[in-house]
């Protein structure tokens, strides 16, 4: 496969991630942390990364709003709900397993 093929599968498979998870606004960030280790705020994070890696830096506020399809704020007061003493406890015990933020090539 050719890099600018496999360049397009990439980011339309992000797409598709990004898409999906703006149309899941019942799946919680934090239930997502605590289950895979990232969340649409690591997405956000990776996004911009990149941004800055490849000379195109933007702001957290529109990676964060490429990611959740509105502003961060105005999702979380739409959708987000309170995490449990449990969903809490969970995220703190599975740390060490939250993805890190870097760019991959």
């Amino acid at each position: 496969m050719d890099e600018m093929t496999r360049l397009k599968i990439e980011a339309a498979a992000f797409r598709g991630l990004v898409k999906h998870l703006q149309k899941r606004t019942d799946a919680q960030n934090i239930d997502i942390m605590n289950t895979a280790g990232f969340c649409r705020n690591c997405l956000a994070k990776w996004y911009k990364a990149a941004s800055e890696h490849y000379g195109a830096a933007v702001t957290i506020e529109t990676a964060q709003e490429a990611v959740y399809g509105m502003p961060q704020k105005e999702w979380k007061a739409k959708y987000q709900k309170e995490s449990s003493a449990d969903q809490q406890k969970k995220f703190e015990d599975t740390k060490p397993l939250h993805a890190a933020i870097s760019v991959v090539e």
